[in-house]
């Protein structure tokens, strides 16, 4: 009866803290989270290659246009 009622309460006190941690990350993200080495955001959308339209990453140009791409 004891190690059901401890059993419950560590898998409530574990639930609080996965909940919590994961809302604390998602309100307040790390700045490593925000954006790469580069300064590119995590969630951009494709853009547009200039010679032939076809959609790229946006990381994929920062690098071209640092001397980093191909």
């Amino acid at each position: 009866m004891l190690a059901r009622v401890a059993m419950r309460l560590f898998i409530a006190a574990s639930l609080i803290a996965v909940l919590g941690g994961l809302t604390f990350v998602y309100v307040w993200p790390p700045e490593g989270m925000r954006v790469t080495r580069e300064g590119v955001p995590h969630f951009s959308p494709p853009v547009a290659h200039p010679a032939t339209g076809e959609a790229i990453p946006l990381e994929r140009l920062v690098q071209h246009y640092k001397g980093g791409g191909k």
